[in-house]
């Protein structure tokens, strides 16, 4: 046996180092290709260069061009008029010398004007200075910055990890909001990217049991928000990388945000048969109750099973205990975790053609034909939509007329130590009806539904416009109402 082992140790090894062997033969072999991957692009970034420079080159040159035939231009236009009024100049002298060998008196009264016409002649009008200077000098260029730029071209650096600010992170309304910044400035960072996943462990990422991370790319600032999540798991890992143009740096030390909130199922088991369960959604079945029998009579016949009336499917029912499911008239199906402690948030959504439905709490063993708000443990919002829409507050078979519009999403809040339920509209958080009482027992969310459907939504964290809105009335003490039952 000991032979056996150690042979067995010896293959394994074997194995290993063959594995080895053969990750070192693929990585020679994707270095040969990664650098000729980057000797190829530093030829199209130098060739990019070069011609940005050729570009350059032939625009300064043309600019050079035209100060230099703009120049010509003008000295020529200045040389055309000075040869005009030389010629000119030249008639008038040999006039002028001409008119001194005239001797007739007659004759030299024709010139007697002489004087006149010299003074008027362009030459004496002409600028003998240059328009135009021959220095090119305001063109020359100096690259001796740029030479020294060029110079100092290094491969680009890999960004060093940014570092996340803890206590600027935010976690409210099912958003997450993360800050970081870099330890020191690097103005090559083109973008960051940010990757979370969720988790039940409050320490750091661990390999196995793990969720994939989720990535958001190319984030250009230093601050993100993930918003439009459910909070099904207790915390969320989360950690950035800079990226410049070239290569992304290392990860930052992942941070572990809390994320808790309240999560919960339809409990399949507890509804009633004409009730169609599924996870997180129930609806009206008229016909499910008969076929459901049929199926449930004969698992009967055919073993010597419990009753399925009595069955627990999952694990949380197992823990929870069976109980018989609602029957009669008591349309009703229960969440599958107790709310014992804390507070607490959910939400739900009817649809359009819900002719009747509860949304409420309930102690934990109601009776299998209670129906939500007519029993002294159990508390609901209850919506008819038959004949003509009513909305009231129900408890204890009392109800309270509630003289509002009904809202198309119900918020509700649980806050089981302060012994207060209050429902809202979801969208604006206006406040509906408040409940309060002290609550002696653990808590299951109930919903009660006849011709229709409804959404539930879980993993919600207590809104914030809720938790002011709960401030502001706990400070003004609050009114009570008439439907709350004082233990």
């Amino acid at each position: 046996e000991t032979l056996q082992r150690i042979v067995s140790t010896l293959v394994n090894k074997n194995d290993e180092i063959h594995n080895f062997i053969d990750m070192l033969n693929h990585t020679i072999s994707n270095v040969q290709v990664n650098s000729s991957n980057a000797i190829s692009e530093l030829d199209e970034e130098f060739d990019g260069l070069y011609s940005v420079l050729h570009e350059m080159k032939g625009t300064m040159a043309n600019t050079i061009q035209q100060e230099e035939a703009r120049k010509i231009q003008a000295l020529e236009d200045q040389l055309s008029q000075c040869s005009r009024a030389l010629e000119s100049s030249e008639e008038l002298l040999e006039l002028a010398v001409q008119s001194l060998d005239i001797k007739n008196p007659v004759e030299l009264l024709e010139v007697e004007n002489m004087e006149w016409v010299v003074t008027v002649a362009s030459a004496f009008r002409l600028s003998l200075k240059p328009k135009v200077s021959d220095s090119m000098t305001h063109l020359m260029v100096d690259f001796a910055l740029e030479k020294r730029m060029l110079q100092a071209v290094k491969f680009l650096p890999v960004p060093k990890a940014p570092e996340i600010d803890v206590a600027a992170c935010l976690v409210a309304d099912n958003c997450v909001t993360i800050s970081w910044r870099m330890p020191e400035e690097d103005s090559r960072i083109d973008h960051f990217v940010l990757e979370y996943r969720k988790t039940n462990f409050d320490g750091l990422p661990r390999l196995k049991g793990e969720q994939h991370w989720e990535l958001i790319d190319y984030i250009k600032a230093t601050q993100y928000t993930l918003s439009g999540l459910k909070f099904d798991t207790k915390y969320m890992n989360l950690r950035v990388q800079a990226c410049n143009k070239a290569v992304a740096g290392e990860y930052s030390d992942p941070v572990t945000l809390e994320t808790k909130a309240f999560v919960f199922s339809l409990d399949s088991t507890s509804s009633h048969l004409n009730l169609k369960v599924e996870d997180t959604y129930v609806e009206w079945d008229p016909t499910g109750g008969k076929g459901q029998e049929k199926i449930k009579g004969k698992e009967n016949k055919n073993s010597n099973a419990a009753s399925p009336k009595r069955s627990t499917n999952s694990p949380r029912a197992s823990m929870r205990g069976s109980r018989d499911r609602f029957a009669g008239e008591s349309y009703t199906v229960l969440g599958d975790t107790a709310i014992e402690s804390g507070q607490h948030y959910w939400e739900v959504r009817a649809q359009k053609d819900c002719k009747s439905y509860s949304v409420g709490v309930t102690y934990r063993n109601p009776g299998k034909f209670d129906q939500l708000g007519k029993t002294n443990s159990s508390w609901c919002i209850h919506i008819n939509n038959w004949l003509q829409t009513t909305f009231s507050a129900k408890h204890n078979n009392k109800a309270k007329s509630l003289d509002i519009p009904v809202p198309d999403r119900l918020g509700i809040y649980c806050d089981f130590d302060g012994g207060q339920l209050s429902f809202y509209n979801a969208n604006s958080k206006a406040l509906l009806h408040t409940f309060r009482t002290k609550f002696t027992q653990p808590l299951l969310p109930g919903f009660m539904i006849w011709c229709g459907g409804l959404t539930v939504s879980t993993g919600l964290q207590v809104p914030s416009a809720v938790k002011t809105l709960q401030k502001s009335e706990n400070g003004l003490g609050g009114s009570t109402s008439s439907l709350n039952n004082v233990a």
